[in-house]
């Protein structure tokens, strides 16, 4: 009779680098279920690869309920076909967040370059470049006020 591999919680911590109260916490939200050795937690294959898909998850930016839902989903069933449209599905909304974060993110960096433009030029005593730079702070501050 072959046994199937288990693993400690220690095991799976020192493996990918988290800690084991983050794996209780796993376990606590239905990700995972460990079975019982006295006290101690003995975690399957099925645990370990429930919990390699969840980090996965995490660094994609899908919350705990998705991903639990997701894997739910899969249950052992092998190419399941609404699971990976939900995936998908999941997929596209996280890309499309990310976009706008990037559209956001360049239009801070590009404010930034106008501040430290219009700080360099008051920094330098420069009157007409600091006129300059008063008028368009106070012109993006208008603008920004009535948007």
């Amino acid at each position: 009779m072959v046994r199937e591999q288990t693993y400690t919680i220690t095991e799976l911590a020192r493996e990918f680098d988290i800690t084991p109260r983050a794996i209780r916490f796993y376990e606590d939200q239905g990700l995972l279920t460990p079975s019982r050795s006295g006290r101690a937690r003995v975690y399957s294959r099925t645990d370990r690869t429930r919990l390699k898909l969840t980090l996965r998850g995490k660094r994609l930016g899908f919350s705990l309920a998705d991903i639990k839902e997701l894997l739910d989903m899969y249950d052992g069933v092998r190419n399941s076909a609404p699971q990976l449209e939900r995936f998908l599905a999941g997929l596209a909304a996280r890309r499309a967040a990310l976009e706008q974060q990037r559209l956001d993110i360049e239009a801070v960096m590009q404010e930034i370059d106008v501040l430290e433009e219009q700080c360099r030029a008051l920094l330098g005593h420069n009157a007409e470049g600091a006129a300059a730079a008063r008028a368009e702070l106070v012109r993006r501050i208008d603008n920004a006020s009535t948007a």
